[in-house]
């Protein structure tokens, strides 16, 4: 988020963050996104997971020199403590303002932010498969990186209000039970044929394949304010995909007809409303746990992969007893959270 580094306001300014940029070798790209008071940052494709850390950091210290000499500040987080989404300015390019005409208000409220992780598959039966095996442990990904409880200037009860929010959006929220990626491709193609949807990319769901990247791409956490820990889920959003392919994790109970979705709806509920605390029906669909329950068992049984990957390090930053919006709640005023998201952005 790109902020008056007064009144820690958003502001539309991302033309200029991206001028100071032009030119500058990156490890990455800065590119707009639907607000012009955001960007996004992109790194390439890292054949070393670890060179995240490396690669995140180098792209944030260059935002926040871009903004600092814009007389701006940045701010990472799920959502801003106090600026109102409705009014922030859309992006003039075709296909954000075709997107808001489309969408209307639910649209306009996307004042949010994600952390979006492209692992690569070897082919789309695969990218499936490990989409079906890893889809019942998001929502406890998402109570571990949930980042923003604040809304409008009003700490709402959610650990994580960006969950509801991008629910509102059409084709969002948890992904349907197709049998095959060959059933979803067609699915897909019929939506494109019939004039509904453009392709694959005006899909939103928590997670989705991404066929023109060869990739599974995992959009269930929240922005993380350190830059650390956004390498840090990353890595575990890989390890989990590893461990997924090579047979690591329960499969669902047979009590799980529907795929464990009706499961994954009431998870995601209760992981955006009270983060690691709150109580999800294990993946295995038999019983119930803490969010930090399943994710130290997660974590754990993630390590074995992240180890082979050189990214255990990386997921020993992740603690699953709290979260980044417990940081945020500790803030008396929303202006006060403001600038502790602010400082906690700078690397």
């Amino acid at each position: 988020m790109i902020l008056d580094a007064r009144t820690l306001d958003e502001v539309p300014a991302v033309e200029r963050i991206l001028r100071r940029v032009e030119g500058v070798a990156l490890p990455g790209t800065l590119k707009t996104e639907l607000f012009a008071s955001v960007f996004e940052t992109n790194t390439e494709p890292l054949a070393e997971p670890a060179a995240l850390d490396d690669a995140l950091a180098g792209l944030r210290r260059a935002a926040c020199e871009a903004a600092h000499a814009e007389g701006l500040a940045i701010a990472a987080g799920g959502s801003h403590p106090f600026a109102d989404p409705e009014a922030q300015a859309i992006v003039d390019e075709k296909r954000y303002t075709g997107f808001a005409a489309y969408g209307g208000v639910s649209v306009r409220r996307q004042g949010v932010q994600g952390l979006h992780v492209h692992v690569g598959m070897s082919s789309g039966e695969e990218c499936w498969r490990c989409l079906e095996l890893v889809a019942p442990w998001l929502p406890v990904v998402l109570a571990l990186s949930a980042n923003s409880p604040w809304l409008r200037g009003e700490r709402t009860g959610m650990a994580s209000n960006r969950a509801p929010v991008l629910a509102e959006l059409p084709r969002a929220g948890g992904p349907p039970a197709f049998a095959s990626f060959a059933e979803w491709t067609a699915w897909v193609e019929r939506l494109a044929r019939l004039g509904l949807a453009e392709d694959h990319t005006r899909i939103w769901w928590d997670v989705r394949p991404h066929p023109r990247f060869g990739t599974l791409e995992v959009r269930m956490p929240d922005q993380p304010t350190d830059v650390r820990l956004s390498a840090a889920f990353a890595a575990l959003v890989q390890a989990l995909c590893a461990t997924a392919l090579e047979g690591g994790l329960p499969e669902p109970g047979s009590l799980l007809g529907d795929r464990g979705r009706a499961d994954y709806a009431q998870n995601r509920w209760a992981a955006a409303r009270f983060g690691p605390a709150a109580d999800l029906l294990h993946p295995d669909g038999a019983r119930v746990a803490t969010a930090a329950e399943i994710g130290a068992e997660l974590l754990e049984r993630t390590a074995p992969a992240a180890r082979r990957l050189g990214t255990i390090e990386l997921l020993e930053r992740i603690d699953p007893d709290t979260c980044e919006a417990d940081l945020q709640l500790a803030a008396e005023t929303p202006h006060e959270a403001a600038a502790g998201l602010v400082r906690r952005s700078l690397v």
